[in-house]
């Protein structure tokens, strides 16, 4: 009764909010900038037509790939932004780009402050004043290789997600994942995504249809009621009776991912038994108990078995024996750097979620996987908060050759003075047309020729192989590298 109460006087008063005549606005000051109140977003878990009709895909050399297209990244000001001007922003927090290309992006209609054009970078920047930063976007390639629907009824829909793709948008990956492409191939929209895979890693991957059937399914989650297991391809003989592994898991960087087992760290368990030995490596069942982020491929490098190719936890970076009983030799800080340069000198930061302008933009950083500030999106992305606002390189993006050319300033300065520099974007936006040639007068990136990844450098050996729950059991196939008499 007493919760009845409440709720009947709980629309009382927000009937009487809604009678009440509209706040008369603040006479302003001579001279002072209005800045309207924040607006009410829109509260979803999914993305519609417009978002999947932003550009289209390609595919070649068995890469899925993403047509550049251009793309608002928004964020209302933060608190630490407030009394400063917007140059000072831009050259403090967002360094990936100069600041000449900030003055040309205005020139071309690009920032917008309150939804009016920014005409002046001294501007001083307010409390809810509210960005827009139009850019030129381009996604990683990822493997070409199809989503399988396992199972599609009321409630859920089951895939097989191929290694390489994220599962939501996230850093610079938004078309090149399983929710865009569901939407955009299978026409699954409004998904709710129960849990998480790992980009590299492949496999059962579940989503529910409404929050009813996802908040049961998260309880089940919660309570550890839900059974997983993974098949993986590790480096020598594992050992033929069943190995527990307790350490706990501490998170070097979040902006990298990168674990390793300390005491400081969290709880984990996880049970291993190897299914067959080829001479070379072994094939491993692994039942994980906790979910920690790199739990299995941290306890497999723990116990000196590391997943034979692994871009993290078995790379020479980690010392002679790899991380092999926690022995690194190395700082977190120095850990992240042999890291960085490991794969810089591969041309594969795209796996650390990392690329050149993150690492040049930041280099007086002393954490080589923390990068410069990017703008968070307040909305577009319902799965994750941290959309980036300037292009961002993780999100696992990647750059595979080098950074920005060496007259990309004097290039800018040039097109700040260039009377018809939107023509391209309007010209883009109007014929909807993004094709790979595109190019764009402000971007960086279609200034740079990336070296595309191989198929095969887009797979890791560890794959979700089943989940059971309460009241359903989803398995997949096999993957080929898991058979006994396969060979590389």
């Amino acid at each position: 009764m007493a919760e009845l109460g409440a709720e009947k006087a709980q629309k009382e008063e927000e009937k009487e909010a809604a009678a009440a005549p509209a706040r008369k606005k603040r006479r302003l000051a001579a001279g002072e900038r209005y800045v309207p109140p924040p607006r009410k977003l829109r509260s979803g878990v999914s993305f519609g037509a417009a978002h999947f009709a932003e550009t289209s895909y390609y595919f070649e050399g068995g890469l899925r790939k993403v047509r550049p297209y251009y793309y608002d990244f928004r964020t209302y000001c933060k608190g630490r932004w407030v009394g400063r001007s917007l140059l000072h922003v831009f050259g403090s927090e967002f360094r990936a780009q100069p600041l000449s290309y900030y003055r040309a992006a205005a020139r071309a209609g690009r920032l917008r402050l309150n939804e009016e054009p920014v005409r002046d970078l001294d501007v001083v920047l307010k409390n809810n004043d509210f960005l827009r930063n139009t850019v030129h976007r381009h996604e990683p390639p990822v493997t070409a290789q199809p989503i399988q629907i396992l199972v599609e009824n009321d409630e859920v829909v089951v895939v097989d997600k191929p290694s390489s793709l994220p599962v939501h948008p996230c850093g610079r990956f938004r078309h090149n994942t399983v929710i865009f492409i569901l939407g955009k191939e299978h026409d699954l929209k409004e998904l709710h995504t129960i849990h998480r895979l790992d980009r590299m890693t492949s496999g059962v991957l579940m989503f529910a249809k409404t929050a009813e059937v996802s908040k049961r399914i998260d309880e089940q989650v919660r309570e550890r009621q839900l059974e997983k297991e993974y098949v993986c391809r590790v480096v020598g003989e594992f050992p033929e009776h069943e190995v527990v592994c307790e350490e706990p898991i501490l998170v070097v960087s979040y902006k990298v991912g990168v674990c390793r087992v300390d005491p400081k760290g969290k709880f984990c368990k996880t049970i291993f038994q190897r299914l067959s030995y080829n001479g070379k490596s072994s094939v491993v069942k692994c039942l994980p108990r906790t979910g920690r982020t790199h739990q299995i491929r941290v306890h497999l490098q723990y116990l000196g078995y590391p997943i034979v190719n692994d871009p993290i936890y078995n790379m020479e970076a980690w010392g002679p024996e790899k991380g092999k009983g926690g022995k690194i030799g190395k700082t977190d800080e120095e850990l992240l750097k042999a890291l960085v340069e490991e794969h810089r000198s591969k041309q594969s930061l795209d796996v650390l979620g990392l690329s050149e302008e993150d690492l040049n933009s930041n280099a007086e950083n002393s954490d080589p996987g923390i990068s410069s500030e990017r703008m968070e999106s307040v909305q577009d992305d319902p799965t994750s908060e941290n959309s980036c606002l300037a292009e961002d390189v993780k999100g696992p993006e990647t750059k595979e050759v080098a950074a920005c050319p060496l007259s990309l300033d004097a290039d800018l300065e040039t097109l700040e003075k260039n009377t018809e520099l939107g023509s391209c974007e309007n010209e883009g936006r109007q014929t909807g047309e993004k094709s790979s040639e595109e190019r764009d007068p402000l971007c960086v990136e279609c200034k740079i020729t990336r070296q595309d990844p191989s198929p095969k450098d887009l797979v890791m050996y560890l794959h979700a192989l089943r989940y059971k729950g309460a009241e359903f059991d989803y398995c997949s196939k096999m993957p080929e590298w898991a058979m006994e008499d396969w060979e590389e």
